[in-house]
This record gives structure tokens, sequence and C-alpha cells, in this order.
């Protein structure tokens, strides 16, 4: 099944991911934390999904968002949400990234949160970084989340966060295979995708003119470790599932 279908399949349920613990107090804070000041600046939101990224940044002083989501039912809830509370500024195209063409202005950021792990190979990563280099200001930041390159499935404690992620045995030409299920209520959800190596990332952004390419951790905010408590988190920390990227055009 390719990316389009399974998450065409998801719709409004995916709004659900962000308020599993992983993602409310680890992926949410840590990627808008890195992220940083956005005030006065334009952001092209890849595989933005219902647009949480794109409003979000809106709020946060934003001047103009557009982003792009390969699932026209993505696309659709995040269009429905924009009717319901209106930010203005906010636009949403179905699209796939590695066809994205020369868009009609350049972008101060661009935002690709499990995106490119999304390609169907190596080529397919470096067209996608191609041409979100393109449609970036000369400086202009690109700023990844995806899968942890080298994690090794060891993260014991990984379902009290919210998820579950499992090897398929298979391996893709760019890296291992996985399931990551969000463990939702009342139905979980199972995504399948690859997870790129290190050096796949870095040889495709490399390759398409990005440069400062920069690692940066996964961490938990202030609010997670006053709602759970330190040690709840020591798992997630000694073996994240997630890792970020920087890097400037």
């Amino acid at each position: 099944m390719g990316v389009r279908q399974q998450y065409d399949g998801i719709g409004e349920a995916f709004e659900g991911f962000k308020s599993l613990p992983l993602m409310r107090y680890g992926e949410v804070p840590s990627f808008l934390g890195m992220v940083g000041d956005v005030t006065g600046r334009s952001v092209l939101d890849l595989a933005c999904g219902t647009g949480f990224y794109s409003r979000e940044l809106r709020r946060r002083g934003a001047t103009e968002v557009f982003g792009v989501d390969i699932s026209g039912e993505m696309i659709a809830a995040a269009r429905d949400s924009e009717r319901r509370e209106p930010l203005g500024g906010v636009r949403y195209e179905v699209g796939d990234v590695a066809e994205l063409p020369l868009l009609e202005r350049k972008y101060d950021i661009a935002l690709g949160v499990q995106c490119l792990n999304y390609a169907e190979d190596i080529a397919g990563i470096e067209r996608m970084c191609r041409r979100i280099h393109r449609n970036l200001k000369p400086g202009g930041e690109f700023f990844v989340l995806a899968q942890r390159p080298d994690y090794r499935f060891d993260c014991a404690s990984l379902p009290a966060y919210g998820f579950r992620c499992e090897p398929t045995g298979e391996e893709a030409e760019a890296g291992p295979r996985v399931r990551v299920t969000a463990l939702l209520d009342p139905e979980p959800i199972s995504i399948l995708g690859t997870v790129p190596r290190r050096e796949v990332y870095e040889e495709c952004l490399r390759a398409a003119g990005f440069r400062d390419v920069e690692w940066v951790p996964l961490s938990v905010s202030q609010a997670g470790v006053e709602k759970y408590g330190e040690d709840f988190w020591a798992d997630l920390l000694a073996h994240p599932p997630l890792v970020m990227l920087r890097c400037r055009a």
C-alpha cells in the first residue's frame, strides 16, 4: 500500500497522534524549539498532514504558510480546520513532494516532518531534497523530523509513550522497513515506512545543495517532566526513536 493510501485511510484520526505522550511532550516541543522564531517569515510545510505545524507556526507569527501533502484526505481535514477556526495566511494543496514544482515564490523555511522517509528509494529522497532546495531562498532553513536511523527497537517503554515500532524484516535500498503503530483509543493505527540510514540523509541533502547539515536530538519538555516525572522519560531519552535535522539552502 502506497503512502497516499495509508494516510487517506487515517484522515482526521491523525490529529490524535499529537495527543500521545511521545508527540505532545517530545516531538512537538522539540521540533518547535529547533525551528525557533518564525515571526515575519514564510513557511513551506511538506507532508503537512492535517496542518498541525502549519497552523502552529502561523499562530507563532509566520506571515504565510503553504502546506503540501500527498493525501487528499489529509488536505481535506487541514482545510476543514482552517474553515472552523480561520487563521488566514495558511493554504493547502494536494501534491507529491518528489514532484514539487517551482512555486511562485521562494520560502524562508521548509519543514519535513516524517516526509523524506516515504520516498521509494535513495534517488527519490534526493529528488525530494532538490525540489525543496529550489523553493527556498538562499540561506533558507530546512528542518526535518524522522525516525532515528540507528534506532535498534530498544526502547522497551515505547508503548507507555503511545507507540509500538516493529521491524518488518525487509530491507529497502535506503534502510530497514518498519511498522509504526500509534496506540490510539479506540483503534490503533499502523503505518509502514522506511528508516533511511544517516549517510543517506546527509548525502542526499548535500547533493541537493544543502549545507550546514546538523543532527539535533529529541528532548522532553518541562511540562512532560512535571506531568509524568523524570523516571518515566528515562528509557525514551536513552533510546530515542525520533531525531531531527537542520540545514541551510
